[in-house]
């Protein structure tokens, strides 16, 4: 089946205005995640922006398509599907752009596993420590023994009653695979009571019955959303540069 990264990229953030223009070690993280992107599976990687600054800086980058949305759309996944609707392809992966690092090979399970099963949509996690749990900013994914979410939240889940207990939590990546047909779907369906609370647009899926496939990782990328997130990113591209 033929595949498409579809990365949406917003310049306006309440919390880091124009990211992805932002540079780490001198080169704009939308090309970052653009490149990590072009090494996976997929048959194509597209930039979708509300900004023609993030538009003339892909028309930069190698190998990527780039368009612009509607910048009154409500979220990155409705500009997905906005962008899906003119594609042919089967499968749909939507890649934050603000994730520098993501690990190609991230997408590439998620696309292996949507092309052998019956998944209509599926995500990736990795697993973290009871300190990092503690932040309300990484979110929490518990799922069945199948691999389905049973639920996502800012709280740590599950909780621990035996205080003794050896604990371990999921973060959830935030990277989702789709098959076209579900995206579409996805997108008409009215934003959710539990995602309302947590402010998690995942949860409209789980909220209206149906499944999301959970793929566990050794990932572990830097998602950058503050100042604090650049430095931390661009001394972590500065370790990689440097071998």
């Amino acid at each position: 089946m033929s595949v498409a990264v579809v990365i949406p990229a917003r310049y306006a953030s309440t919390r880091l205005e124009g990211k992805p223009l932002k540079e780490i070690a001198g080169v704009p993280m939308i090309a970052w995640v653009a490149q990590n992107c072009m090494k996976s599976k997929a048959n194509r990687v597209i930039v979708v922006t509300d900004d023609a600054r993030i538009l003339d800086e892909c028309k930069k980058i190698d190998g990527i398509e780039a368009t612009m949305s509607d910048p009154s759309l409500p979220s990155g996944t409705d500009r997905v599907a906005k962008v899906a609707r003119y594609l042919d392809d089967d499968i749909i992966i939507n890649v934050q752009g603000d994730e520098p690092f993501i690990d190609y090979k991230v997408i590439d399970m998620l696309i292996d596993d949507l092309n052998n099963s019956d998944a209509v949509m599926n995500t990736a996690c990795v697993k973290i420590d009871e300190t990092t749990a503690q932040n309300p900013n990484v979110v929490k994914v518990v799922f069945d023994k199948t691999g389905y979410a049973l639920y996502f939240s800012r709280s740590p889940i599950p909780y621990y009653r035996d205080k003794e207990a050896q604990k371990f939590f999921y973060k959830h990546i935030g990277i989702y695979g789709y098959r076209k047909n579900f995206l579409k779907i996805f997108t008409s369906l009215e934003p959710s009571v539990n995602e309302n609370i947590e402010k998690l647009e995942q949860l409209r899926a789980l909220d209206n019955g149906y499944k999301i496939k959970v793929i566990e990782t050794e990932y572990n990328g830097i998602s950058v959303d503050t100042e604090e997130d650049l430095i931390k990113a661009n001394k972590y591209a500065m370790e990689i540069l440097n071998g």
